[in-house]
């Protein structure tokens, strides 16, 4: 185990010293990777922000059942078992509106109460409002289709209207951003790997003397290697932390243009930072993109060498 942590510790020791002999090549390397991930940095932080909101907004579609006209108010009540074996375990509040209080607040709404009073008779139905809890895709927002095609089925219901396209808008907008983030990603992390291996390979060429003479006194592969990993992984951390900070600097900025807008809707809505647990998956995942691109190129220039 010694030897191990000294191997390591010295590989390490020799990825700082090909660093310090050349720091404004490594540092404009970290630039270069640190401007590929930061826009998907930033894209994850925006998500992240914005899905708690989401989720709150998707909270409570809507259900109206609208019972026959001719069913008596007995009649409209005892459907209340049967709307709630209909849900089929979700979660929701059910309210039972009379006829009366729908007229009552259709005419304090519209503004119409002397043309309803001309009708005479109420001509509105007994109906039911059912809040529905837990739909946050659109997945679970297509259930809400199949929830009201069993509540029109019920005996006595004349109408049953659904009240969740927009939750299937917001939560396709939301799947949409995060394909297009996915993609983003990728694409970028290819682009991060390509600027290691490409580094690490000039780094290859301009080290070949030194690892031939290291071969010829019986230095192993691992022994050579290790420094060029090293090297890749501290460039893809360096370029990591340097991309979240630049993303955390500029949610300031964002904020002051966001703050006015947000108290046209008399909201508080601000960007945070990442949470200290997504900071450190990101930097690890930017170190292991940099051992990726360090790990091909060894392999395939010191194969060369060989």
């Amino acid at each position: 185990m010694k030897s191990w942590f000294r191997q390591h510790r010295f590989a390490l020791g020799a990825a700082l010293g090909h660093v310090g002999k050349a720091p404004g090549s490594f540092l404009f390397n970290v630039v270069v990777v640190a401007i590929a991930l930061a826009l998907p940095f930033a894209g994850l932080t925006l998500l992240e922000n914005v899905r708690p909101m989401s989720e709150q907004l998707s909270v409570d579609p809507e259900i109206s059942l609208f019972v026959n006209a001719s069913a008596t108010r007995e009649q409209a009540r005892a459907l209340a078992p049967a709307v709630r074996t209909a849900l089929k375990g979700h979660k929701a509040a059910i309210l039972f509106v009379p006829r009366e209080q729908a007229l009552d607040t259709l005419k304090s709404k519209s503004g119409l109460s002397d043309v309803l009073a001309t009708l005479g008779e109420n001509p509105l139905p007994d109906s039911y409002v059912l809040k529905l809890d837990g739909f946050k895709s659109a997945a679970d927002a297509a259930g809400i289709d199949a929830i009201a095609a069993r509540l029109r089925a019920l005996p006595g219901v004349d109408t049953v209207q659904v009240d969740s396209a927009w939750v299937k808008r917001l939560a396709a907008l939301l799947g949409v951003l995060r394909l297009v983030l996915l993609l983003l990603a990728l694409t970028l992390g290819m682009v991060v790997v390509a600027v290691v291996f490409n580094t690490i390979r000039l780094q290859v060429l301009t080290q070949r003397e030194e690892i031939a003479v290291s071969k010829l006194i019986g230095a192993t592969d691992g022994f050579i290697h290790r420094p060029f990993y090293y090297t890749g992984a501290l460039l893809g951390l360096c370029a990591g932390a340097v991309a979240l900070g630049a993303v955390t600097l500029a949610l300031n900025p964002l904020n002051s243009a966001i703050a006015q807008f947000a108290r046209l809707y008399a909201s508080e809505f601000q960007l945070a930072p990442l949470a200290p647990l997504g900071i450190g998956a990101l930097l690890a995942l930017s170190a292991g993109l940099g051992l990726a691109g360090a790990l091909l190129s060894v392999q395939r220039h010191l194969a060369r060498l060989d």
